[in-house]
């Protein structure tokens, strides 16, 4: 069995959340305690449910909580957007951002998707 620190998905999304927070971190006031704090908890909240669905003993939960940490993936991308808009990052900003949370996304997906599948092998047993 793995440790949560094998987990590529939730590594990435660890990496992710640093570099929202050192972004954010020098931001100007105003945008950085609205935009920029709802834009850090919901990129954090993507590893932090990873983590917690790891923790959980059932696959039901920890499939449950990857649900909630795709939930705060497009939670993030919304927050990006409006930073976009609102001239907080440049347009290269945005893309690489966008393209890191893509490979999170679909890196999520397949790790739901094992899941899934240990729970339909656990249910034969």
């Amino acid at each position: 069995m793995h440790t949560l620190e094998e987990l590529d998905v939730y590594n990435l999304s660890q990496d992710f959340s640093d570099t929202v927070w050192f972004m954010v971190e020098k931001w100007d006031n105003f945008p950085k305690f609205g935009i920029g704090k709802q834009m850090t908890d919901s990129a954090d909240s993507i590893s932090s449910n990873i983590a917690e669905g790891y923790g959980r003993y059932f696959i039901k939960e920890n499939i449950n909580f990857c649900f909630y940490g795709r939930g705060s993936i497009l939670e993030t991308k919304n927050w990006l957007q409006k930073s976009l808009r609102r001239n907080l990052i440049t347009k290269a900003e945005h893309e690489t951002l966008m393209s890191q949370l893509e490979l999170i996304h679909k890196k999520l997906n397949g790790y739901i998707k094992v899941l899934k599948e240990n729970l339909k092998k656990q249910k034969k047993d």
